[in-house]
C-alpha cells in the first residue's frame, strides 16, 4: 500500500448546542468547535480514532489547505498506508476549547458584549476540552470511538479522555506525557505567561484592536522551545558555530546559531498564535492532574481502555519516568498496558519528528485488535418459540440479516438468517425451530479478528455470535467491521 497525501481537506465547524458547564462552575455560550476528519466512518461508526494536538496545534492535522506550503502538522502519520490509515479509520482532530485556530478561545467574540473575550474568557481545564470533544464525537454519531492518539498536551487530552468517558474509548495512545503536571512543567508554564503579561502592550489582554504583545509571546515561545529540545538534538543542530560571521562581534546582539534560531522560532509564532490563548491553555495544563488522594492508581482505577504509552528517552520536560508511572499505575489496577520508549536524540519533540519509530509501534499496537474490540454489543435477540412472523417483523424492523437466538436461561441456543425466514415462507413453517442453525459457529471476546475472519471465510458465512464461557451472548461480529479494518479476508 502507498503511503499517500490525503490531498486538499477542509476545516468544519460544530456548534456546540446549548451551554457548556465547566469545571469552574462558570458556563460558555455559543461555543464552536474547528475539526477536520479523514477517511469514512464504517457502518456501525466504529472506527473513529481522535488525534489530540499539542500546545500550539490545530485541527489540521493532515492532508493540505489552498495555498499551504506545508501540510497538516502529522500529515505524517495520518493518510493511505501510515499508521493512521485512512483506508481502514476515520481520523478527527478537533482545535481545542480555548484554542484560536477556528474554536471558541479568548480570542473570540463574547456574544454578550460583541467583543472579543480577552481575559473576560473562563479559566478551562483539560476536562473542559475533552468533554467539548465528547460533544463533537457524539454530534458525529460515534458512541465509542476505536482509538484516541496524542503526545504532549495531546497525551494529556488522551488520559482524560479515558478518566472521564472510560466506556467511550476502545484503545488509549498517549506519547511523551504525564498523568499530571510536576512543578518543573509549571515553572516553565508561569515563566512564559509572565513573559506575556509583562509586555505593555498585552493591555490586561484588551489588545485586539490595536498592537498585541508579540515581544511577550515569543519571548514565551522562545522559552517553551528550549524545553522541546534536548541538550544532544541542540549540539547536533548548532554547537557553538557562529550566525553569518567568523568572530564574536563582542556586544550584546546574537551571535550564535542557536540564538538566531530561538529568535526566528519566536517571532514566527507570534504570527499564528494568540498571546491569551497561550495563557489559559498553559493554565490548564497547571491544573492538569488524575492522582485521586494523591494516588495515581486510584485515579485511574475506573478506565477501561487498552493503553500504549510511549516515552522519549531523551525528553527532559516530560521525561519518561513519567510514562512509566502511568503504566504502573494501570498495571496495578491490571488494566492492559504496553509501555515502549522511543530512543532519539530530538527530546520532547521526538513526538513529532519520529515518525518511523512512531508509525511502527502505533500500527502494530491499532492493528492487535480482539474480536470485543468491534463487535457489535447493542445486539437485537429473540427468545425461543417466537413465531415466523414475529421473527421476520423484527428482522425487517431492525434491518438486520442475523438474529441471535437464545435460551430461557440467555443462552445462545442457535441463530437465523434472512435465508432461513425466506424458506420458512416457502416451506410453511411455523416456528423458526425448524430453520433456525443450532450448531452455530460463534467467536470468543478475546478472539482476534484475523481468527474471527478465517472462521467466516471457511464457513462461508457473514456474522459470528459472540459468547462468554457459559455461552451467554456478549455481541455479534460481523464481515463488514472486520474487512474495514483487515481487509481481504472475506
Amino acid at each position: 500500500m502507498k503511503n499517500e497525501s490525503l490531498g486538499t481537506v477542509e476545516t468544519q465547524y460544530f456548534h456546540l448546542p446549548g451551554d457548556l458547564q465547566l469545571e469552574s462552575g462558570k458556563k460558555l455560550s455559543s461555543v464552536v468547535l474547528a475539526y477536520e476528519t479523514y477517511g469514512s466512518l464504517n457502518r456501525d461508526r466504529s472506527n473513529a480514532i481522535l488525534v489530540c494536538h499539542a500546545l500550539s496545534g490545530d485541527a489540521h492535522a493532515a492532508g493540505w489547505h489552498a495555498g499551504d506550503t506545508k501540510p497538516g502538522w502529522w500529515d505524517t502519520m495520518i493518510g493511505p498506508g501510515k499508521a493512521l490509515d485512512t483506508d481502514s479509520y476515520f481520523v478527527i482532530c478537533s482545535n481545542v476549547l480555548g484554542g484560536c485556530k477556528g474554536s471558541t478561545g479568548p480570542s473570540s467574540i463574547n456574544p454578550a458584549t460583541g467583543k472579543p473575550y480577552g481575559i473576560d474568557f473562563p479559566v478551562i481545564t483539560i476536562g473542559d476540552m475533552v468533554k467539548a470533544q465528547k460533544m463533537l464525537t457524539e454530534h458525529l454519531g460515534i458512541k465509542k470511538i476505536f482509538a484516541a492518539i496524542g503526545g504532549s498536551m495531546g497525551g494529556v487530552q488522551v488520559l482524560q479522555w479515558a478518566v472521564s468517558y472510560p466506556g467511550s474509548v476502545g484503545k488509549a495512545i498517549a506519547i511523551a506525557t504525564t498523568s499530571h503536571s510536576s512543578p518543573q512543567q509549571i515553572a516553565f508554564n508561569e515563566v512564559g505567561r509572565i513573559a506575556i503579561i509583562s509586555d505593555p502592550k498585552w493591555s490586561e489582554g484588551d489588545y485586539y484592536s490595536r498592537s498585541p504583545p508579540v515581544h511577550g509571546l515569543a519571548l514565551a515561545r522562545m522559552i517553551g522551545h528550549i524545553t522541546y529540545l534536548s541538550d544532544d538534538s541542540m549540539q547536533q543542530k548548532f554547537g557553538r558555530r557562529l550566525q553569518g560571521k567568523s568572530k564574536y562581534d563582542f556586544d550584546l546582539a546574537f551571535d550564535f546559531e542557536v540564538e538566531s534560531y530561538l529568535h526566528h522560532q519566536g517571532q514566527s509564532f507570534t504570527k499564528r498564535f494568540d498571546a491569551n490563548t497561550y495563557l489559559y491553555i498553559t493554565k490548564a495544563l497547571d491544573y492538569f492532574d488524575l492522582t485521586r488522594n494523591g494516588s495515581l492508581r486510584e485515579g485511574l482505577k475506573d478506565v477501561q481502555a487498552k493503553f500504549l504509552i510511549i516515552g522519549v528517552s531523551s525528553d527532559w520536560l516530560y521525561p519518561p519516568y513519567q510514562s512509566r508511572e502511568i503504566v504502573a499505575a494501570l498495571s496495578a489496577n491490571d488494566k492492559e498496558a504496553i509501555y515502549r520508549e522511543i530512543e532519539s536524540n530530538y527530546g520532547h519533540d521526538a513526538f513529532l519528528l519520529e515518525t518511523g519509530q512512531l508509525n511502527y509501534l502505533i500500527t502494530n499496537f491499532l492493528s492487535h485488535v480482539v474480536v470485543a474490540d468491534i463487535m457489535k454489543k447493542d445486539i437485537i435477540s429473540i427468545r425461543e418459540g417466537i413465531s415466523i412472523e414475529e421473527t421476520a417483523r423484527v428482522m425487517c424492523r431492525e434491518e438486520i440479516t442475523h438474529l441471535p437466538v437464545v435460551s430461557q436461561n440467555g443462552e445462545l441456543a442457535g441463530i437465523i438468517t434472512s435465508w432461513d425466514i425466506s424458506k420458512a415462507v416457502a416451506l410453511k413453517y411455523t416456528s423458526p425451530e425448524h430453520i433456525m442453525t443450532r450448531d452455530v459457529i460463534t467467536a470468543s471476546p478475546d478472539e482476534t479478528i484475523e481468527s474471527a475472519a478465517k472462521k467466516m471465510q471457511k464457513m462461508n458465512i457473514s456474522a459470528l455470535p459472540v459468547i462468554d464461557g457459559n455461552r451467554k451472548i456478549l455481541g455479534i461480529i460481523g464481515s463488514d467491521e472486520i474487512n474495514r479494518l483487515i481487509g481481504g479476508y472475506i
